[in-house]
């Protein structure tokens, strides 16, 4: 039978800690009950270590998961260390498992939820360490957490159609580039070393697709070198701040794509400003963190601008609509939820509505670069083989 160490309180608010056998971590905490102890932590002995260093990450999926079994576990009046021990122990994300263990840890050791959180930033950003500060400061942990919950799971579903979006013409591209190169690389030489021994007066289709054969041959490796080359000095550009806000304003500019990435960081902007509003946390600072979350630069400045300009006693709906970057309809309603009161729930709708209308833009965008690939695909790859047929044509036509 397992031993397990044990910390709680008991009915005096002593902190008291020992070790007993038992078959598992339930039947000791009803023990200890029994004794009229409130168990703040449960663990096997032996075990104090087991949890490995490991790299990875830990998804927005898997904090939404967590979330909303700890806003309900919290709602059932689970005291705070309990709930993350057993939140932590149920965790197969071995990173976030440890996580977990050291935030109960600080916990236990006096530290607020918040700061404990914030230790960890690549698994709680700033907008989740605000809102749980604002819910322990406010005593209403357990509703800023379902709040919680439901703004990251609306964010996964957000990022699913955005991932929806880009993956299919990015496969479809890749794969007929793919194609090409291999039927250019492998497949055209022979047919040129036939033409070349018939002696056959090339057209000029044929001569084109070997010129490019021949050059892709010769050249493969500086082309290859020279794409990841591209590819690196691009990536170097765009975390620079005028190289970000350059690639992020031609981004907005695209037909089609364009409009849903507007399209998305409007639902963004207005789900997380109500969520952080509805919360409790202050209008500049939930300004400053939504801007930080956009996920675009040009909406970036767009934010950080009208927060100055609220500073300056400005509303909320006059800066956002000298940006230029959001919509009139969404100022004008923004403008409604200010003079109503009601910004938040405001907010909330037009998050909503936007969330929609990406939904309805990824289906149109799908129905839309169907029949563009197939129509590329023929092309590229039809002209090719089109282009090798037809000296044979010919050939045929003069032995008839």
């Amino acid at each position: 039978m397992p031993t397990y160490t044990w910390k709680g309180k008991n009915k005096m608010g002593k902190m008291q800690e020992g070790s007993v056998a038992a078959e598992n971590k339930e039947a000791v905490i009803a023990l200890l009950r029994r004794q009229q102890i409130m168990v703040s932590a449960v663990t096997e002995k032996g075990k104090e270590l087991a949890v490995p260093k490991m790299g990875g990450s830990v998804s927005q999926k898997e904090i939404a998961i967590f979330v909303r079994q700890f806003s309900v576990m919290i709602d059932a009046g689970l005291p705070l260390v309990q709930c993350l021990e057993i939140l932590g122990s149920q965790q197969k994300n071995r990173l976030f498992q440890k996580i977990l263990f050291q935030v109960r840890q600080d916990v236990e050791s006096g530290s607020t939820l918040a700061n404990s959180l914030r230790k960890h930033p690549k698994a709680f950003n700033d907008l989740f360490c605000n809102m749980i500060a604002a819910g322990e400061s406010g005593g209403i942990l357990d509703t800023i957490l379902q709040r919680l919950a439901a703004y990251i799971e609306k964010a996964v579903k957000l990022r699913a159609a955005v991932r929806s979006a880009m993956i299919y013409p990015v496969a479809v591209i890749t794969i007929a580039i793919g194609v090409v190169v291999v039927i250019l690389w492998k497949v055209i030489p022979t047919f040129a070393m036939l033409f070349q021994g018939l002696g056959a007066t090339l057209p000029l289709p044929t001569r084109i697709t070997i010129a490019a054969s021949n050059f892709l041959g010769r050249y493969m490796i500086f082309i290859v070198i020279g794409l990841i080359a591209a590819g690196y000095m691009l990536r170097n550009y765009h975390k620079t701040y005028a190289g970000r806000r350059k690639l992020d304003a031609i981004v907005l500019k695209l037909p089609v794509f364009g409009d849903l990435m507007r399209k998305i960081s409007v639902a963004r902007f207005c789900r997380t400003l109500g969520t952080l509003i509805t919360s409790g946390v202050p209008i500049l600072e939930g300004l400053e963190i939504t801007a930080r979350t956009s996920g675009n630069s040009i909406v970036e400045d767009a934010i950080m601008a009208t927060r100055k300009s609220i500073e300056e006693g400005k509303t909320i709906s006059g800066p956002l609509e000298e940006t230029g970057v959001f919509p009139s309809m969404v100022v004008q309603m923004i403008a409604v939820g200010e003079q109503t009161g009601a910004l938040d729930a405001m907010l909330s709708k037009i998050a909503d509505f936007y969330e929609d209308e990406v939904d309805e833009a990824v289906e149109n965008l799908m129905a839309l670069l169907e029949p563009v690939m197939i129509l590329f695909l023929g092309i590229m790859i039809g002209g090719i083989v089109i282009s090798m047929y037809m000296p044979m044509f010919t050939l045929i036509g003069k032995i008839n």
